[in-house]
């Protein structure tokens, strides 16, 4: 019985390796526009800080773990090196004034509030009780990301348009929801189980509202903003306006 529902642990989990794999390439049409524009200004780099430290989390947490945790290390290997591909260009491409406030937010995030974590972890607790503290970290720091959402929700509500929420991401996103989901059920793993529960719940509230809206004539703000995805978890941005482009302004990755 235990062989059986790891073996379906296995193949919902190789199915979000896949799916994530494609959310992680997404933002490649955003890393274009950048390199021919030879500028990264306007852009913002936090999304990708952001989803640099959850692959590194995870990847922690699947080392201490142990069992079972192959997939969680093949698709979080695969998010450390595409996020530090695209926060290089990024850094590459960027004025001084954007690449000191790429770095300030990798040492804030990756460095010394993941250095802090780890040293944390390592030598106040082992066994179990390291894992558990690990587990809970990756746990609360997945379900504020998988919050991010709420942002667009409420633009889409409030501007009745869903120009910056495409339905077929939402649908994949909601879809990998479900994958991780039973992959950490089956597994018992509740700190992967869970937070893929608000997942799946934001995910269908977000195509309800797409099917809403998708005909309803667009409301015009006075100070409308952009909205970036976060590899699939979207988040609210600031528009930054720029005299020389008209506004260079992050638009859907």
């Amino acid at each position: 019985m235990t062989m059986h529902r790891e073996n379906w642990a296995f193949i919902f989990g190789l199915i979000g390796n896949i799916i994530s794999f494609a959310v992680f390439l997404s933002p490649i049409p955003t890393f274009y526009q950048i390199y021919k524009k030879k500028t990264s200004d306007g852009y913002q780099s936090l999304p990708y800080v952001v989803a640099l430290l959850s692959a590194m989390l995870w990847i922690y947490y699947a080392l201490v773990k142990k069992e079972s945790a192959l997939l969680l290390i093949t698709i979080n290997t695969f998010g450390i090196v595409v996020e530090s591909a695209y926060l290089a260009i990024f850094l590459f491409y960027g004025s001084k004034k954007t690449r000191l406030s790429t770095i300030k937010l990798l040492l804030l995030l990756n460095v010394f509030g993941y250095g802090a974590m780890l040293l944390a972890t390592l030598y106040l607790s082992k066994g179990s009780k390291r894992l558990a503290i690990i587990g809970w970290i990756c746990l609360v720091f997945n379900i504020s990301v998988f919050a991010a959402p709420l942002f667009i929700m409420r633009k889409v509500i409030k501007t009745r348009s869903v120009e910056y929420m495409p339905f077929t991401l939402s649908f994949f996103l909601t879809v990998n929801a479900v994958m991780w989901f039973f992959y950490g059920l089956l597994l018992r793993d509740y700190y992967i189980a869970l937070p893929n529960t608000l997942g799946f719940l934001f995910g269908i509230v977000q195509m309800v509202l797409y099917m809403m809206y998708r005909n309803a004539t667009p409301v015009v703000l006075e100070n409308p903003g952009k909205l970036q995805e976060l590899n699939g978890h979207i988040v609210d941005v600031v528009k930054v306006q720029d005299g020389a482009r008209g506004g260079g302004a992050i638009g859907k990755v």
